[in-house]
C-alpha cells in the first residue's frame, strides 16, 4: 500500500541557504552522471533516520518483549528499541549513528522515540540537524503484509516546524537477509568531491 505524501521540508534561513546550494551541486552532478561524496560512498553508517530507506534493501525486525532489534540489508546497520522504559534526557546520550531509541505499544501500533543523533549524520533528504533533533515513528500494519513507518522529525535548532513522511515496506516471508559489508577501497573522493573509482593500483 502507497504511504501518504510527506509534508514539507521547513529549514530556518541561515540552514536553508547552505542546504539548497548543497543540493544543486547535488543535482547538477548527477546530470553529469556523477555522483558527490555521500556517506554510504565512504563506507560510513547512514544512521538513522536514512537507515530505515536505503533503496530497496529489505529491513528486519526481530522481535521480543523487552526489545525490538531492526537490521537492515545494507550495510548491515543495526538499532535497538528499549521497551517500556524511560527516555533519557539529551544531556544523557552520547550522540551516535542510530541514538537511543525506547518503545512502547499503543494499541496495534508501536511508537518509537529517538534522541542522541550526531549533526554530522545526515538527516532525512540529507537535512542538517543539531543534537536536539528528536525522531517520533509510528509503526503499524496498514493491511495484511503491508507495514508503514510513519516518522516525525523535530529539530527546533534547525526546522520552522517538525516534517512527516511514510516508509512502507512490503513482508517477505521466505527471503533470506544477505551480508552486505562495505569494504570495497577502489572508490575515493576526489578534490572536487566526486566519487571516483580507482582503476589500479597505486
Amino acid at each position: 500500500m502507497a504511504p501518504p505524501p510527506a509534508s514539507p521540508l521547513l529549514l530556518k534561513p541561515e540552514y536553508k541557504k547552505p542546504y539548497d546550494e548543497r543540493q544543486k551541486l547535488v543535482a547538477e552532478a548527477n546530470a553529469r552522471g556523477e555522483q558527490l561524496a555521500n556517506q554510504g560512498a565512504q563506507c560510513i553508517p547512514y544512521g538513522m533516520p536514512t537507515m530505515m530507506s536505503v533503496a530497496i534493501y529489505p529491513v528486519e525486525f526481530i522481535q521480543t518483549p523487552q526489545q525490538i532489534t531492526i537490521v537492515t540489508e545494507a550495510f548491515s546497520e543495526v538499532r535497538r528499541v528499549y521497551m517500556n522504559v524511560p527516555q533519557k534526557g539529551f544531556d544523557d546520550v552520547a550522540p551516535g549513528y542510530y541514538g537511543r531509541s525506547v518503545g512502547h505499544w499503543d494499541g496495534d501500533t508501536l511508537v518509537v522515540d529517538t534522541i542522541g543523533l550526531k549533526p554530522s549524520i545526515a538527516g532525512y533528504r540529507s537535512m542538517p540537524h543539531s543534537e536536539k533533533m528528536r525522531i517520533t515513528e509510528r509503526i503499524r500494519m496498514v493491511a495484511p503484509d503491508y507495514l508503514h513507518d510513519q516518522i516525525t522529525i523535530d529539530d527546533p535548532v534547525v526546522l520552522e516546524k517538525p516534517v512527516t513522511y511514510t516508509l512502507a515496506y512490503k513482508r517477505m516471508p521466505k527471503y533470506e537477509m544477505v551480508e552486505f559489508v562495505c569494504d570495497n577501497n577502489r572508490e575515493y573522493v576526489d578534490e572536487k568531491g566526486v566519487v571516483r573509482l580507482q582503476t589500479h593500483e597505486k
